[in-house]
């Protein structure tokens, strides 16, 4: 043992060398991002789906699959072993704590013990590599006080014993486990007796090997035999094999049980430790959790370096320097390399369940970080333009995706037709903040062909449909779709290329005819259809999917796009997001609470989903609706503070009460990409930062009102430089660092 005198602080293949899609190659037909929870069926029909590579960072939870029988599976399991209960439920995650580093994951409950139950172990690449971690010390199990995450990547638990006969009702023995997303856990005991404790301990470890996917469909099978592996254990089966070794080495290892047993000697006030590492067989050591980084350069990754700036805020509410430092810190917890271009790094879209790439979310979570610099988002869009098609056809130019669900009143919708439009949209954003013009020459000719399918798409109609070719026109297709073109114009414009005009010609179109076919007037003021059948009959429900019509994109000089409601729709939208029926008091519902259909955790039919939320917030903000705006921020704050600070992709959108938290859903991804990427978005929102680093200017357009008081943001990204902005309490901004040149633009 390590010992101390005095007391101390306490679907993937195993392997890592496969790839991405190549570039112009048609994608198979499965997932991009395979999700276990209830979603419809991949689009065989209209757009393809992505090919998920397996990699280091690109981790699969699979799609679930029958157990096999236990004659492939190995031996037969140890006695006492536990084996997952058959359920139809998905196992929940939203009390669990959740390390992450991908491509490794640690799930724990706040009792500390791994049990095997549930989603409960670490994980390799999408596959269970331990999942029962049971620790004894004098026969007894530790009383759990205390259980937190203390990063990203890394839990704390704090459990107590009484192993002193006749020693009172007070604890003798502190027992301290860090557990890390990399697969290590480090056990500390600590002594507060008055002499010397010879104590046995023992930790019974098991594991079935099972994929996230198998797990989540309630199908685990039992735990595997395991067998004597140096100084620990190791369990096989035909898939794979993962091993356990321990530090320093037990003094007896029972394999038919599944044990490690050491001898423990306990000073007065001292303490022994020891750690043990859980490894997928085949695959090297998780790389080390990323962090931010003040100025990374491009292109380029040191280890142990993130590519997002360390920003920091400050301010008169103090929830929002937890709120930002939480959010970075699971935007790198997400990272994902391309294992074939190591310098190209995305977001997964979330932990447990979505831990690949996923097209649209990865390149919406880029560009709510953009403040955070461009390389983030310059990795993505070079991911993601190798996987674009190019075989000739109607899907040509598509970034391919999977279908969505869309809620009860509408088909599932395409991802690929959201990713194809945003594609466009997040390069000419990454250029106005700073992206470099080799980089952006180099990712047009993909931004161009999308701009080229929007087109081509389009036809003569004024809209574009989804999926194609018969799927209704949705109200938040045709307002990423105008916005494309508008940003796809001015990109092309700077860039000296043809077919700008043409798109700002259609684009003008589209907003005459969505003002009239899109508005449904109603007593109240009238509201903006959820979508038009391919009949060309509205659907009237509200629906927060809505906001996107407040997301116009930024152009050059700090203006940003026009929208395709006029002033006097823009305000009645306004009204009705900050109405009842879809402020929570928490967020925005997804589903208003007088629409059929309304369920407060249905995850596009009521539920508060942060990133449109978000979007909500800073849309309303640019339009002057800051009334609307601040209702919702300060609604997402509180929601924030009940969940740690780490926001998950979704919570219940019940109606706030006094005393009351919010309630988690438990299926929601946690952390996410989008939810992290929203943190950041939130807050720089309050300063309201637009820059246009070509021209060497910066807008500044704060919430007038200062809803949150004196805010400070240091440590952002314009332009390659850091950047740092004040607002007061009167909601007067003022730049405190900027780049050399850099000027203020009005």
């Amino acid at each position: 043992m390590h010992q101390q005198t005095q007391p101390s602080a306490a679907d993937e293949r195993s392997g890592d060398d496969t790839s991405l899609p190549r570039r112009g190659a048609e994608p198979s037909k499965s997932s991009e991002a395979p999700d276990p929870r209830p979603r419809p069926a991949p689009d065989p029909s209209a757009h393809g789906t992505a090919t998920l590579p397996s990699s280091p960072f690109f981790v699969s939870v699979g799609t679930p699959r029958r157990p096999a029988p236990s004659s492939s599976r190995g031996a037969s399991p140890p006695p006492g072993a536990r084996s997952q209960p058959a359920s139809t439920g998905l196992p929940p995650a939203h009390t669990a704590l959740i390390c992450v580093a991908l491509p490794g994951l640690a799930i724990s409950t706040e009792l500390g013990q791994l049990t095997g139950k549930g989603l409960e172990g670490f994980y390799r690449s999408g596959r269970r590599t331990l999942s029962r971690c049971v620790l004894r010390v004098a026969g007894r199990e530790p009383l759990a006080v205390q259980a937190r995450m203390t990063s990203a990547d890394q839990a704390r638990f704090v459990g107590t014993l009484r192993v002193t006969p006749h020693g009172g009702p007070d604890p003798d023995v502190v027992v301290e486990r860090t557990r890390s997303a990399d697969g290590t856990e480090r056990i500390i005991l600590r002594s507060a007796a008055a002499r010397t404790l010879r104590l046995p301990m023992e930790v019974a470890l098991g594991t079935d090997l099972a994929d996230l996917g198998t797990i989540a469909s309630g199908a685990a099978g039992p735990e595997l035999a395991a067998t004597v592996h140096g100084s620990g254990l190791r369990w096989s089966c035909p898939t794979g094999a993962a091993y356990v070794t321990a530090d320093p080495p037990p003094a007896d290892v029972v394999a038919s049980a599944g044990l490690l047993r050491w001898n423990v000697e306990l000073p007065p006030g001292g303490t022994v430790s020891m750690e043990l590492s859980a490894r997928l067989e085949g695959a090297g050591p998780v790389p080390p959790a990323v962090r931010a980084v003040t100025n990374p350069p491009p292109r380029a990754r040191t280890t142990g370096t993130g590519p997002f700036a360390r920003a920091r805020v400050t301010g008169d509410d103090p929830r929002v320097r937890a709120l930002l430092a939480t959010s970075i810190e699971d935007l790198e917890a997400l990272l994902l390399r391309d294992p074939e271009h190591p310098t190209d790094t995305c977001l997964a879209a979330g932990v447990p369940w979505r831990c690949g790439l996923a097209p649209a979310e990865a390149l919406a979570a880029a560009r709510m970080t953009l403040p955070l610099g461009t390389h983030v988002a310059a990795g993505t869009l070079r991911m993601l333009a190798r996987t674009q098609i190019a075989a000739p056809g109607p899907r040509c130019g598509m970034i391919p995706g999977p279908r969505r669900d869309a809620g009860t009143h509408l088909p599932p919708g395409c991802t690929a037709t959201e990713a194809t439009l945003l594609f466009p949209v997040l390069l000419a954003e990454a250029r106005r903040w700073g992206l470099a013009d080799q980089e952006t020459d180099e990712l047009l000719p993909a931004a161009e062909r999308c701009l080229t399918w929007l087109r081509t798409t389009v036809g003569e109609g004024p809209y574009l449909n989804d999926p194609q070719p018969g799927g209704p026109a949705r109200c938040e297709t045709q307002a990423h779709a105008h916005r494309a073109a508008l940003l796809g114009a001015d990109l092309l414009d700077a860039c000296a290329r043809p077919g700008g005009d043409a798109l700002r010609e259609w684009a003008r179109k589209l907003r005459a005819t969505f003002r009239r076919d899109f508005w449904i007037d109603d007593p109240g003021g009238g509201r903006p259809a959820a979508a038009r059948t391919a009949e060309g009959r509205p659907l009237p429900h509200l629906c927060a999917t809505a906001v996107h019509l407040l997301d116009t994109g930024l152009l050059g000089g700090g203006a940003h796009a026009p929208g395709l409601l006029d002033r006097v729709q823009t305000e009645q939208l306004a009204r009705l997001l900050g109405s009842p029926a879809m402020d929570s008091g928490w967020g925005l519902r997804g589903l208003g609470t007088q629409e059929v259909g309304y369920n407060p955790f249905g995850h596009r039919s009521g539920a508060v989903r942060i990133h449109e939320t978000a979007v909500a917030v800073a849309g309303l903000g640019v339009a002057g609706y800051e009334k609307e705006a601040t209702a919702l921020l300060r609604g997402v704050l509180a929601a924030a503070e009940a969940f740690g600070h780490r926001l998950p992709e979704m919570y219940a959108g019940e109606q706030r009460v006094d005393g009351q938290a919010p309630l988690p859903h438990p299926a929601a991804c946690r952390p996410a990409a989008t939810a992290a990427g929203a943190g950041v978005l939130l807050l720089t929102t309050l300063a309201g930062v637009r820059p246009d680093a070509p021209a060497g200017t910066v807008v500044l357009r704060p919430l007038r009102g200062a809803p949150l008081g004196e805010v400070a943001l240091t440590g952002l990204r314009v332009g390659g430089a850091p950047f740092s902005v004040r607002v007061g309490r009167l909601g007067l901004a003022m730049v405190e660092e900027a780049a050399p040149g850099l000027r203020l633009g009005s």
